[in-house]
């Protein structure tokens, strides 16, 4: 009978339920059906990374042949206060995740307590001291009647594996980093070499100009050319070996390497840059976002944002909880000691919000708000996502129909400058036609490498816009253990 009544008087709450109306925990984003910009070369090659393996993406420093990249891109991840920070933002969402569960569950405290007095009525003879004690347990539990409840829990879950993903992503930018700083301090050092080249050899001009004007077989303006010529070398030279520098300590601040230790690595390992393994993209754009950690954690917001919806929305329904206590209890008096145990089941009590001047449904609406926005935000990452891709496979494409022109450029260039120093040596050319060749065959080297230099950030860029290996069941770190914290 109790049980009906109970039923008759809640049943119009429990198909109200029914009624609330989360936004889509999902939402579209289009995407092309396909890469417009050229992919690179299908052709299989031994060690070629990423022919659909997201495992073998993860580990393309490695595949690099160069130790020295992998050992700094470790090195990187391992003290960068960006990786550090995403550990931390994991730690903290699957707190979260245990206390938004916890609150789906009954709460049980224990409590325990003594006392020793007189208590005496008015008008009584002299009351005895008497020693009570007591102890008991208590609790508690709200049932989730609309969900809301379950709604915190579940969107503090999907936050949680969203922190996991922005881990991996935090990772990867610090690789690509690392990268991009040791590409462009060994492109450098090979850039110092040419100008210290190029320095040396208008030293040498100068100097013979200057014997030759001397001697009064050269006039003194073109001794001046010549030693002006040097002068600038000389300087560029300077300017590039500072340069080289500054490359290095920006890589020491990155890694937190002893800067006498990287010198003599970078001096023992042999670098070449054309050899950097590629990425073979075999996947179409909706694969290939599918393994975008920054897009997933997107994602991911945008059902958790749904969730908080469903959440809020139940906070302006009512709210029914139980309580109940069982106590043990003793009174010690001259003596004599008396037991007596008690226990209750209840209140059963219905919470009825009728007024809050509008608070509740402000925060529906902010909710929703939030809502709105997840969506745009993942909608814009996607799209930023594809453009990542596009990008960086126009600059590969570019830059590979550049490259044969560029050595051919050089290579006729070099060969150019020779011819015109021997003639200049023979007295069949003059020193601005020297100095013309020279500046042009500089020019030439430096476009190369800069070419290279640009070739290699795109393979890098297009490792990132890739997601670097990741993929939804390649989660975050392991839980870190509190006894290894200070």
């Amino acid at each position: 009978m109790i049980k009906n009544a109970f039923l008759a008087c809640f049943a119009p709450l429990l198909l109200s339920a029914c009624a609330l109306q989360q936004p889509p925990a999902t939402v579209s984003a289009p995407v092309p059906s396909r890469w417009f910009a050229p992919l690179p070369a299908a052709t299989p090659v031994t060690g070629l990374p990423h022919q659909g393996n997201l495992s073998d993406l993860s580990q393309w420093w490695q595949q690099q042949g160069d130790p020295l990249l992998a050992e700094l891109v470790a090195a990187a991840q391992a003290v960068s206060p960006t990786v550090a920070t995403a550990r931390s933002r994991i730690e903290q969402s699957r707190a979260t995740r245990v206390a938004a569960g916890a609150a789906l569950l009954p709460s049980l405290d224990a409590s325990a307590s003594a006392t020793r007095g007189r208590s005496q009525p008015a008008g009584a003879a002299t009351a005895p001291v008497a020693t009570t004690m007591q102890a008991g347990l208590q609790t508690a539990w709200e049932l989730d009647l609309f969900g809301g409840q379950s709604a915190s829990r579940n969107a503090a879950q999907l936050r949680y594996e969203g922190s996991q993903a922005q881990w991996h992503d935090a990772r990867v930018l610090v690789a690509a980093e690392v990268a991009n700083q040791y590409y462009s301090l060994r492109t450098c050092d090979r850039l110092a070499r040419v100008t210290r080249s190029d320095a040396a050899s208008r030293a040498e001009t100068g100097r013979l100009a200057a014997l030759s004007a001397d001697a009064g077989f050269t006039a003194p303006a073109t001794a001046s050319l010549a030693r002006a010529s040097a002068a600038e070398s000389n300087g560029r030279a300077t300017q590039q070996a500072a340069q080289c520098e500054l490359d290095l300590k920006a890589l020491v601040a990155l890694t937190a390497l002893q800067e006498p230790y990287l010198r003599s690595k970078l001096a023992a390992t042999p670098f070449d840059i054309e050899k950097i393994a590629p990425v073979f993209v075999a996947s179409v754009p909706a694969e290939a976002l599918a393994q975008r950690p920054d897009v997933f954690n997107a994602e991911r917001e945008v059902a958790a944002a749904s969730a908080d919806v469903g959440s809020a929305q139940a906070e302006r329904y009512p709210r029914l909880s139980l309580s109940g206590s069982i106590a043990a209890n003793r009174v010690s008096s001259r003596g004599v000691s008396t037991d007596f145990n008690t226990w209750s089941i209840g209140p059963l009590a219905l919470s009825l919000p009728l007024f809050d001047g509008g608070r509740r449904a402000a925060d529906v609406d902010s909710a929703q708000a939030r809502y709105d926005e997840a969506a745009a935000v993942y909608r814009g990452r996607v799209r930023q996502a594809v453009r990542e891709v596009e990008e960086a496979l126009i600059t590969l494409q570019s830059t590979a129909a550049r490259s044969e022109d560029a050595r051919i450029a050089a290579e006729g260039y070099r060969a150019s400058f020779t011819g015109t120093d021997a003639r200049y040596q023979g007295g069949l050319a003059s020193l601005v036609e020297l100095e013309d060749a020279r500046r042009t065959l500089l020019a030439a080297e430096t476009a190369l490498l800069s070419l290279q230099r640009e070739r290699a950030s795109a393979w890098v860029a297009l490792y990132r816009a890739m997601g670097g290996g990741w993929a939804p069941q390649l989660q975050g770190p392991a839980p870190v253990s509190t006894s290894a914290r200070p």
